[in-house]
């Protein structure tokens, strides 16, 4: 890496330089995505965010009979005009007298998921679950519903169940080997870097669409949610008279989310940008009450925690062959 940062591309003729620019290119490319990675944060993040769905279908299930009974608040028949037959749910096929059945059987297949028990089979089972209840109850769902299907839906098709499982254990267990290793594989690395990229992309664009409000250039967006009641639960009104403060944190969180997609790349930023989402995020459960959106959100963070330090928190042993050390 030293060598291409000293040499002098400038002094390469038209058709070397752009062969060199292939040649790297090319190897940049695939030691980004096709270097083998340690699974155990993709693990991580199955287990956090398969909490997070018990949690949130479990609080369906408080008022099922509203929410999918036979008497709903939203009746099937305007979901489907609303849909246009265009939506993916298996609810409309659930008889009415196997709901609860219904409902207390995915419930099952997201805590098997959770602990990844046959994770190649429950990951897929929770993603369709997911799915049909976000479009089933559609008009209760926001953001957190979002977050928690493209989490579950990149967990599904990558190796999620190589670390922190029952799978893992059990074939420790077979093999008589190490039973909280996992060897380092490509699809591990695949599946870290497209939930990275698309957080990069929800950052992005939510702070692009911020531009768009004229309360985010004059600095007072911060003041007009901390102030609103509908979802004051950490009274903060007291600043009122603070200009400043205000004018400081409207203007931070644009820069933070515009920036996020470039900045989070580089190592040595990459704590400054985490941190920023932490306090982000936290101080969105504190002060606006939606805990829930706000700790799926640093879970699709977590993406970007390296695998020694999450094997490092959790006090496990290190895999002999882990080549991903330099990997963001």
């Amino acid at each position: 890496m030293s060598q291409d940062l000293n040499r002098d591309y400038g002094a390469l003729g038209p058709v070397s330089y752009l062969q060199t620019l292939a040649e790297e290119g090319s190897r940049t490319w695939d030691r980004f995505w096709f270097t083998p990675r340690d699974p155990v944060v993709l693990g991580l993040l199955r287990v956090l965010s398969g909490l997070m769905l018990v949690y949130t279908h479990a609080v369906w299930g408080l008022r099922l009979d509203e929410f999918l009974g036979t008497s709903p608040w939203m009746e099937m028949e305007r979901l489907q005009l609303a849909y246009d037959g265009t939506w993916a749910s298996f609810w409309p096929y659930v008889p009415a007298d196997l709901i609860a059945t219904v409902h207390y059987l995915c419930l099952a297949v997201l805590v098997l998921y959770t602990l990844g028990w046959r994770t190649r089979i429950t990951s897929i089972l929770a993603f369709v679950i997911t799915v049909s209840y976000a479009n089933r109850l559609f008009v209760a769902t926001f953001g957190l519903d979002q977050i928690n299907a493209m989490l579950v839906f990149y967990l599904c098709i990558t190796p999620c169940g190589d670390a922190l499982s029952l799978d893992q254990y059990r074939r420790g267990r077979a093999t008589g080997g190490d039973r909280w290793t996992a060897p380092a594989s490509i699809g591990a690395n695949i599946g870290i870097r497209l939930i990275q990229f698309h957080m990069c992309v929800i950052y992005l664009f939510a702070g692009l669409s911020k531009l768009e409000g004229v309360s985010w250039w004059d600095g007072y967006a911060m003041w007009q949610a901390f102030a609103n009641y509908e979802y004051q639960t950490f009274d903060l009104t007291w600043l009122a008279p603070h200009d400043y403060v205000w004018n400081f944190l409207t203007h931070a969180t644009i820069v933070w989310e515009v920036s996020y997609c470039a900045l989070v790349w580089f190592p040595l930023m990459r704590p400054l940008v985490i941190g920023m989402a932490v306090l982000t995020h936290v101080g969105i459960g504190l002060c606006l009450g939606m805990w829930t959106f706000g700790l799926i959100m640093l879970v699709g963070n977590g993406a970007f925690l390296s695998p020694t330090l999450v094997r490092r928190l959790l006090r496990l042993p290190r895999p002999a062959a882990a080549t991903d050390a330099s990997l963001g």
